[in-house]
């Protein structure tokens, strides 16, 4: 008959529980911060900041789901891809643009004549070879004179009106005031920087000045601001997202984080020729309000992240949530950069499935996209929920890629919308790149002075980014406005949209895409 076991040995074995219990909760918390570490130094330093090894490894995924969507479900590409191929090969780089000037400098030899016969030289051809050079910016002084003119035969004295100025009494030209503001909003220079540049010319021009010109084109460019803003909301689908702005707090000595939001309206994807635009918002906080208060006129798709502010939005009923499958496949990247976990490499493999049918249909209409995501898209991602459910059985709560999973699974019908509906997109892209330039920007500048400044910031963004979106160069097209803007018709406002000014450059832009 066996000898119960002592209290000691239960009371050991029951603290050896409590151990193990407690290594496997450590475990499962260094795995998390291990996650969160390395997204933040990523977010932070770039992915550098990453070993040698993860990224190594992580470079042989994103090369499987390259190949996976230039393969797009086939075995070898077809023979008019390889076609393709050759022929961009093939053709010779263009280093510098046609329209460029061009100043030719003809080289004759020092000799008149043959030295080794002294016959007169006739042409044989020539060698060409281009050299970029770079022409320094200048300032010019714009004198307007206007002579008065008196009547030889009465009192009368006839004199033209003076033209119009961008800002009242002031010295700044169209084409200075578009200079300075893309430096800020779209080349990332603040504004004492630009100050000290003017000052090399000799010109004296302190940031407060600069700053005060900003507010002005501010104002003289809100009613085009507005007109984009409905432009953009009239669509009947839209991309959203929103990025952190410090901006300093008044009286506390310290930031406050604001943010920016943008909503985006580019159909091209789905063969509509219509012209994109962004239109940009700034608010002093995340709160929920202010996305219900921008998109409170709108009806239609909302493409977006799972921002729990717009959850009121789609519950009315007039706007369809439709989420970002980017999100859902960062989610697993992060967790594959912090540990090699190969459940998040399977998942970045079945992913890129759902991108290379993406790829193909690329541009067409909207009636044919849905017919090849449902009879190619809809059955990888059944088959990726079984997977997803299964592995979320498998694996810890507390791991990084339950998170992920869970991520995943929450949002399953807004991210199945898009293979219901030929005009949306598999991901919301479109609204991230538009906010790249803003994250550019804070790297720079550092932070906002004021609420008032995050409002200027959000107005030159939105047209600054409808003019890129346009393929229309923002410095070009800001100093047409500005040239304009001031005697300009307000019930004809939409004269003045990038499109509309630049109607050759957008039209290029539409065809290419």
């Amino acid at each position: 008959m066996p000898k119960p076991a002592s209290p000691s040995a239960s009371k050991t074995s029951s603290e050896v529980d409590v151990l193990r219990q407690q290594v496997e909760a450590l475990t499962e918390e260094n795995e998390h911060l291990k996650l969160l570490v390395a997204k933040y130094r990523r977010m932070h330093f770039g992915q550098k900041a990453e070993s040698q090894t993860q990224l190594g490894q992580l470079d042989l995924a994103l090369d499987y789901d390259l190949l996976t969507i230039q393969m797009a479900g086939s075995e070898k590409p077809s023979p008019a891809a390889n076609d393709a191929v050759a022929e961009k090969r093939s053709r010779k780089r263009k280093l510098f643009p046609e329209t460029l000037p061009r100043e030719t400098l003809t080289h004759l030899p020092q000799a008149t004549d043959c030295p080794d016969c002294g016959g007169q030289f006739k042409p044989l051809g020539e060698d060409v070879s281009e050299m970029l050079e770079y022409v320094p910016a200048s300032f010019k002084v714009v004198r307007h004179v206007r002579p008065k003119l008196a009547c030889a035969h009465c009192d009368h004295i006839a004199q033209a009106d003076a033209p119009s100025r961008p800002i009242p009494r002031g010295i700044a030209g169209p084409a200075l005031l578009a200079h300075m503001l893309v430096g800020k909003f779209c080349d990332h220079l603040p504004l004492y920087r630009q100050s000290a540049i003017y000052a090399r010319s000799g010109l004296d021009l302190d940031r407060a000045l600069l700053a005060e010109w900003v507010g002005h084109c501010h104002e003289l460019l809100s009613p085009l601001v507005e007109t984009i803003r409905r432009y953009v909301l009239g669509g009947t689908k839209v991309h959203a997202d929103d990025t952190p702005l410090p901006v300093l707090s008044p009286g506390k000595g310290r930031t406050k984080t604001a943010r920016l939001w943008t909503y985006v309206r580019d159909d091209r994807p789905g063969g509509n020729d219509d012209p994109p635009a962004v239109w940009f918002a700034y608010s002093e906080d995340r709160k929920g309000h202010h996305p219900r208060q921008h998109l409170k006129s709108f009806k239609g798709v909302l493409q977006a992240d799972a921002y729990a502010g717009f959850n009121v939005l789609y519950e009315t009923g007039g706007i369809q949530e439709a989420a970002c499958w980017a999100h859902v496949r960062r989610k697993f990247v992060d967790v594959y950069r912090a540990n090699g976990s190969p459940i998040a490499a399977e998942a970045i493999a079945r992913i890129a499935t759902l991108y290379g049918i993406e790829a193909q249909i690329r541009g067409q209409l909207p009636a044919e996209r849905r017919m090849i995501r449902q009879a190619e898209a809809r059955p990888h991602l059944h088959e990726l929920r079984d997977w997803l459910e299964t592995q979320h059985q498998r694996v810890s709560r507390k791991s990084g890629i339950a998170d992920a999973i869970g991520y995943a699974l929450n949002q399953w019908s807004a991210l199945m919308y898009y293979t219901t509906d030929g005009r949306v997109e598999i991901d919301n892209n479109a609204a991230e790149r538009a906010l790249r330039t803003v994250a550019l920007g804070r790297r720079n500048y550092l932070f906002g002075g004021s609420d008032v400044g995050g409002e200027r910031a959000a107005s030159m963004y939105c047209l600054i980014g409808s003019a890129k979106l346009n393929g229309i160069d923002p410095e070009a097209y800001l100093s047409t406005v500005l040239s304009r803007i001031a005697e300009h018709p307000i019930n004809r406002i939409d004269e003045l949209l990038p499109w509309n000014i630049f109607p050759a450059q957008a039209a290029s832009l539409q065809k290419a895409a």
